[in-house]
């Protein structure tokens, strides 16, 4: 296309915000289209998504509509005679009537290397299954869930303590540099469509606290250590200490002491860094954490509100 593209951007939180400025640089943002305001912090205060308070300090038209399917919307989308919608989180499925209006089509930026982790939560998901890489897709969409043809990808490593939160900021990045090179290479006609191989697809779903539990005698220190940084910050993990919750903020699995035996969640050592927790394979080392309804610390400063001894048993409650 020789001028720049009319386009209805679809996506509600921060992560998506990083897109939306990059597409700014490379075409005409006629609107944004983000989900309803919702309650949020202590008040439950009515607060507007990110994507909306981005667009409307730039003077673009933010729509939220509640239904996508009762035909009005479409009416409305159909009326902004879009050349190509790109939905980033927006956090709904489209119909099939909204994905025909525009031009070229709807393409999603999905953050992970499709066709692993499709849904919600593939930030998380990546984390949590131990992927030592992952990336962002451009592709077509279709009426199911990120089963669309592929674009372009890019990919980038996962560091081995890196939480969920410090790989959003680094997806989204990556994401808005995906979309300002590719976007206008695929309204030129210049990236032919890849189809997913459904063989390898696996799914991210949407989290819920239900995901925080540790269990440490089913599940490794690994894949432990891979839970806490996954549900970083939110929706977090935790197991109990006596009949008390406690929140498990930060773990560690290098440089454990020389210690034999030990009961899955059973604490067996404790030093000024960490408590160092048997698991069904090897030694957790929990570096920060909190009482439920108490601020996150240090070991150390927990230690000398709440000592801890070696043979302390975490996590009762999950024992048969």
């Amino acid at each position: 296309m020789h001028q720049r593209p009319r386009v209805v951007f679809f996506g509600t939180p921060a992560f998506a915000v990083s897109c939306l400025a990059a597409l700014a640089e490379v075409a005409d943002v006629v609107a944004v289209v983000a989900q309803p305001d919702k309650p949020a912090g202590r008040g439950n205060t009515l607060t507007p998504p990110p994507t909306r308070v981005w667009a409307e300090a730039r003077g673009i038209t933010v729509v939220q509509p509640a239904k996508l399917r009762d035909g009005s919307f479409a009416a409305w989308l159909r009326g902004q005679q879009p050349d190509v919608a790109v939905v980033v989180a927006y956090g709904r499925i489209l119909p099939p009537d909204v994905l025909a209006i525009p031009r070229f089509g709807c393409v999603n930026v999905h953050a992970s290397v499709l066709p692993r982790h499709r849904g919600a939560a593939p930030i998380q998901w990546a984390i949590m299954s131990g992927d030592t890489v992952t990336g962002v897709t451009l592709m077509q969409m279709d009426e199911g869930l990120d089963t669309g043809p592929m674009l372009s990808i890019r990919r980038l490593p996962i560091g081995p303590d890196e939480t969920s939160a410090a790989l959003f900021e680094r997806l989204a990045a990556l994401g808005a540099s995906l979309l300002r090179d590719d976007l206008p290479r695929y309204l030129a006609g210049e990236l032919p469509p890849v189809a997913q191989d459904p063989s390898l697809a696996t799914l991210a779903p949407i989290l819920t606290r239900e995901h925080s539990r540790l269990d440490f005698a089913a599940h490794s220190a690994q894949t432990l250590h891979n839970q806490v940084r996954g549900l970083s910050p939110w929706p977090g993990t935790s197991t109990t200490l006596g009949t008390r919750r406690l929140i498990v903020n930060t773990t560690r699995l290098d440089d454990p002491p020389t210690v034999h035996g030990g009961a899955p969640g059973e604490i067996v050592a404790v030093t000024r860094e960490a408590l160092w927790v048997a698991t069904r394979e090897g030694l957790l080392g929990v570096t920060a954490l909190q009482l439920e309804g108490k601020k996150s610390m240090s070991v150390r400063d927990f230690l000398s509100g709440h000592p801890v001894r070696v043979g302390t048993l975490l996590g009762q409650e999950l024992r048969p």
